[in-house]
């Protein structure tokens, strides 16, 4: 599927003519998920592993005002090393009116990914819906989106710092579907489990590319979430991570952070509190999610 509007690399287009297999990576954790000039190195590392499993990466950006699936050595080097702003789906108007670049969130590549007809997308994890939103309304778009974005979405859950079973409500409300990857218990980023199950599962990545083809048989245009966990030996330390978040969430308080101030005070308040272990787990399970969608992806294409 083309867009006149969309700048698709040749690789990725010849991928997509000929139905092989691709995979879709957001931006924003190049440009704001990780400090540099780690972020370029790891966004190379992510589309090299795909390509170890013959699979076409496709990372995601607008660059110039243009929205890009599938970015050269230069415009990954543009996104990993200039100042850009996040990009979500109501942002891609303004960008390209006034000819900017900028890193897309999960949102807007899961958007883009589907409107060129790129079937499956890695992630970190997804957005959802805040702490307290009863009072903020502050929830993600991420949701919303993936709610008319047919595309296989592979997350290591949602971060912990998120309202989990509220997500998980939303999710089941703008009627996504979620499995679990080996696992019945939903993840929550840099720890393997929460204290939600989930009600399906699949255990490899051809069961996983059949429930895609039987949610897009049955016309729906929703994503398919596929919940992967963070491998046991690479995750966080499960009390640590508490006895963090709990300095971060009183660190939010005692300043008088609100609104959608508190998500980015919280992470970078974990960072600097972890001495970058929570970078490192990012970096783990990003990576785990960047091969098991290359799985799903060859899966599909077979």
């Amino acid at each position: 599927m083309q867009d006149a509007g969309i700048k698709i690399h040749p690789e990725v287009a010849a991928a997509i003519s000929e139905g092989a297999a691709v995979v879709a990576l957001e931006s924003t954790i190049i440009s704001h998920g990780l400090p540099r000039p780690q972020n370029l190195l790891a966004g190379r590392a992510f589309e090299e592993l795909l390509r170890a499993q013959n699979v076409v990466p496709a990372t995601i950006a607008v660059i110039d005002g243009t929205p890009t699936v599938g970015l050269a050595e230069d415009e990954l080097e543009l996104i990993a090393n200039e100042d850009i702003p996040k990009a979500s789906v109501r942002d891609l108007p303004i960008l390209r009116a006034k000819g900017l670049s900028g890193a897309t969130t999960v949102a807007a590549t899961a958007y883009l990914a589907a409107k060129t007809g790129v079937k499956v997308f890695a992630t970190g994890g997804l957005g959802g819906v805040h702490r307290g939103a009863s009072e903020t309304f502050d929830e993600s778009a991420d949701l919303t989106t993936l709610a008319s974005a047919p595309v296989v979405v592979v997350s290591a859950g949602v971060k912990s710092v998120l309202d989990i079973g509220a997500t998980l409500e939303r999710l089941e409300s703008l009627s996504i579907p979620v499995v679990g990857y080996r696992t019945d218990i939903f993840p929550a980023f840099w720890l393997p489990t929460s204290e939600f199950s989930l009600d399906w599962r699949v255990d490899g990545p051809g069961e996983a590319a059949e429930v895609f083809r039987a949610l897009q048989a049955q016309g729906s245009k929703s994503a398919l979430v596929v919940a992967n966990p963070v491998p046991n030996a690479e995750a966080w330390d499960k009390a640590e991570h508490d006895a963090v978040l709990e300095k971060a969430f009183a660190a939010a308080d005692a300043q008088g952070v609100r609104g959608k101030e508190v998500t980015p005070f919280l992470l970078q308040f974990i960072v600097e509190a972890s001495g970058g272990r929570s970078l490192e787990v990012n970096l783990s399970l990003a990576r785990n999610n960047v091969s098991l969608a290359g799985e799903i992806a060859r899966s599909l294409a077979n």
